[in-house]
């Protein structure tokens, strides 16, 4: 077990810092956002359970030989039938080290998860002193403001998209269209559980490469993944003059006169950017060959540490 946490604490090393750095700043990421979205989920699941793991094997190497076994034996200096002493100074920090990390994972999940969910309250109910439901678009609200703004407001059986009386005045009916296809992608897919998880990923891990660069791609994957969906039914050209008109009132109403904290996702100029660019200049999407094989490495990159923790004897 001695190596099995050396080569845990490599893989730990080498997925928080070249590898997201790596990822980051390749291209091919826009061809294939959903193997993209697939990888960065493995990569942030294996490091953590990589630098988990390293440390819990490392401090388990007096107890046993494999995992199992030396959980059984830190059982038994749990319940008194051995000696603390048999751990070692050292060992026994190994193991308060992954312990504390485990916890403070866990409880920066849910802190996130709590903190996201009142500030959708607070923001439900600026909502409905400041807005009114569409009469003829069934979970929407119109807010009274003359800048061009649109975004959805997760909730499950209560998620709306929210409209702005100058959008509405200011998109022909198919931009609007185009508009509303992508907001509601993103509440169809569940864009936003995944935006929770990355946001508590940085916010447990704010030092780490891996919770920025990660937090910053999968945002704007969700992007191309809401804007791919809306092709299916618009043209490019109209996608584009309805991006750049919703992007110019993000920028004439900032966030906070509308939000509190950051309930709402309001596209940043640099994700705009990124969303017009590509649309503008398209690259081909990549192979399904090349895409499957992304999918597979990121699965494989879970479960290496899965297995190195699990199977008895890959490393003795």
């Amino acid at each position: 077990m001695f190596w099995t946490s050396w080569f845990l604490a490599i893989l730990a090393v080498a997925l928080a810092w070249p590898v997201p750095v790596f990822l980051a700043r390749a291209a091919w990421p826009a061809r294939a956002p959903v193997a993209a979205m697939v990888l960065w989920q493995s990569i942030a699941l294996a490091g953590g359970l990589s630098m988990i793991g390293a440390m819990l094997c490392y401090g388990l190497v007096p107890l046993g030989d494999n995992l199992a076994s030396g959980l059984q034996g830190l059982a038994q200096i749990v319940v008194g039938r051995q000696s603390l002493d048999t751990l070692g100074l050292v060992h026994a920090f190994a193991l308060s080290a992954a312990a504390l990390l485990s916890a403070h994972l866990i409880f920066t999940l849910w802190l996130t998860f709590f903190r996201i969910e009142r500030q959708r309250r607070r923001h439900r109910d600026l909502l409905n002193l400041l807005s009114s439901p569409s009469i003829d678009r069934p979970d929407t609200l119109v807010i009274s403001h003359q800048a061009p703004v649109a975004y959805c407001l997760p909730g499950g059986s209560r998620s709306v998209t929210v409209l702005s009386e100058g959008l509405l005045d200011l998109l022909s009916p198919e931009e609007l269209r185009a508009v509303l296809l992508h907001e509601q992608t993103h509440l169809s897919q569940r864009h936003h559980l995944l935006l929770w998880s990355f946001a508590a990923w940085r916010s447990a891990l704010p030092w780490l490469p891996t919770s920025k660069l990660a937090q910053h791609a999968v945002s704007s994957l969700i992007e191309i993944l809401a804007d791919e969906v809306a092709l299916r039914s618009v043209s490019k050209a109209t996608l584009v003059t309805a991006i750049a008109l919703v992007a110019s009132g993000s920028a004439q109403l900032p966030a906070d006169s509308l939000v509190a904290d950051n309930a709402a996702k309001i596209d940043t100029p640099e994700t705009t950017s990124a969303r017009l660019g590509r649309l503008l200049a398209p690259a081909p999407a990549l192979s399904a060959g090349r895409q499957g094989l992304v999918v597979a490495g990121a699965l494989l990159l879970l479960a290496l540490p899965t297995a190195l923790l699990l199977v008895p004897g890959i490393l003795a």
